[in-house]
């Protein structure tokens, strides 16, 4: 029979969770979400590769519309995002600590929101322009897909849905890749630039279906991303980055198609 707690006895603390737990933890969060779709862009990639029709004549549609009905479509576009972000709210949970900040580990603090607004800026010119020619290049070389990044009809809703598209990608990336897995893995006794680079291999791996230019350009955005969060541990400024980078690409694509239908055109 156990003894009561007297009041003035400390409370037991929690064993430090075991190594394999630790892994199996990993392996769970990233099953529901980043991992999954790395296996699935994989799969994608050797369809597309042994695909008659060639590689440059094949669309990825990054925001696809769900439904021929409107409402429908939207209800699917908002219980999609919705859904994608439970690895983010696991994650959160994971981490959240009892005092305040309570995502303090992350930088999450409330502190400094303007610098890191503007670093996030600073990084969407670093990543999103050379970005941009990376994906001309591989279209040039027959290497890549064309990319649809809207895909929906155009509704009322649609830029507001792509933008919540935006945020969705941005929270679900940086949480886990950044956020999660630079926490879990140092705990394993990880270095940092085994961190940097086991992370950023997994980033360019989810991006394998778009063909291979699109998996070395996520690769070193994930080498500088992860170097510069190991030198900050802020995750803001790369949530607000990654945003402004798939919200430009989701809302602006239409745009760009029109004035250069050559560069950001659709095959036929």
């Amino acid at each position: 029979m156990t003894r009561p707690q007297a009041s003035g006895d400390l409370p037991e603390l929690s064993p430090a969770p075991s190594r394999a737990r630790l892994w199996w933890e990993i392996a769970i969060v990233l099953a529901l979400g980043l991992g999954q779709s790395a296996v699935y862009a994989i799969v994608q990639l050797a369809y597309r590769l042994t695909d008659e029709i060639p590689i440059a004549d094949q669309v990825a549609k990054l925001n696809p519309s769900r439904s021929d009905r409107e409402i429908f479509d939207l209800i699917y576009q908002v219980l999609a995002i919705g859904f994608s972000l439970v690895p983010v709210l696991l994650v959160c949970f994971l981490l959240w600590q009892s005092r305040r900040p309570h995502l303090g580990q992350l930088g999450l603090d409330g502190t400094r929101a303007g610098r890191d607004i503007g670093r996030g800026v600073l990084l969407v010119l670093a990543i999103g322009v050379p970005g941009i020619g990376l994906y001309i290049a591989g279209r040039a070389l027959g290497m890549t897909v064309a990319i649809d990044p809207a895909g929906i009809d155009a509704y009322w809703w649609t830029v507001p849905v792509l933008l919540l598209a935006a945020a969705r990608a941005s929270l679900q990336e940086e949480f886990v890749l950044l956020g999660y897995l630079f926490t879990r893995l140092k705990q394993l006794g990880w270095g940092p630039w085994s961190i940097i680079i086991g992370t950023s291999v997994l980033r360019a791996s989810y991006h394998l279906y778009q063909g291979y230019p699109a998996f070395f350009g996520n690769l070193a955005m994930g080498l500088l991303f992860g170097w510069l969060y190991q030198r900050s541990g802020r995750l803001m400024p790369f949530l607000v980055a990654h945003f402004l980078i798939d919200a430009a690409a989701f809302v602006g694509y239409p745009w760009a198609a029109a004035l250069w239908p050559d560069l950001f055109g659709l095959p036929g």
